[in-house]
């Protein structure tokens, strides 16, 4: 089995946020680059599908006036996998994740200082990339915003602070899965 090259959408529903691995036609199973199939409760690091200059893993870091890291970035050097992720899925009962999985999304730890490690949309109060991905919990971002149920696609925006994952209507962050405990 080849891994599944995906690209990061999200679905809001609500105050819920949850996030789909892709959006495709036709609902394929995902598997990590060792071939063998995600599923949920396992820890991956998602990493961009290109190796070299597209990046590394994702990390946490501070943006705007934050005193914690709640902002998901991607890491700028290609050999730094950077912290695990474990998938949820929203709907019991199965065990396979396909490529319209509603799934959350959560790192497998998270700093002291915040209320959750699980993934939110943050608004951009100043308009000036977007909604983007964070952690935490309403005690942690008083920007956390749901927009009514839609999906979006992930993309990848640098700026000062670091290459934020954001809304993207173009230009999706196609990545691939390695398996945190194996790779």
């Amino acid at each position: 089995m080849k891994p599944t090259f995906l690209t990061l959408s999200l679905i809001l529903f609500a105050l819920t946020i949850c996030f789909s691995l892709a959006f495709a036609q036709v609902s394929e199973q995902v598997f990590d680059t060792n071939g063998n199939p995600i599923f949920p409760g396992g820890t991956f690091y998602i990493m961009p599908s290109i190796f070299g200059a597209a990046g590394g893993g994702l990390r946490l870091g501070k943006t705007k006036n934050s005193k914690c890291p709640l902002t998901v970035l991607q890491d700028y050097s290609e050999v730094v996998n950077g912290l695990p992720v474990k998938f949820t899925r929203l709907e019991a009962g199965h065990d396979i994740i396909s490529t319209n999985t509603a799934l959350d999304i959560a790192f497998t730890t998270k700093p002291d200082c915040a209320e959750s490690s699980k993934w939110v949309l943050v608004d951009d109060f100043n308009k000036l990339t977007g909604p983007w991905v964070g952690i935490g919990g309403t005690e942690d971002n008083e920007d956390i915003t749901a927009p009514p149920g839609a999906c979006y696609d992930i993309g990848r925006h640098d700026d000062f602070t670091g290459r934020l994952l954001v809304l993207a209507n173009n230009d999706p962050y196609e990545v691939v899965f390695v398996d945190a405990m194996g790779n």
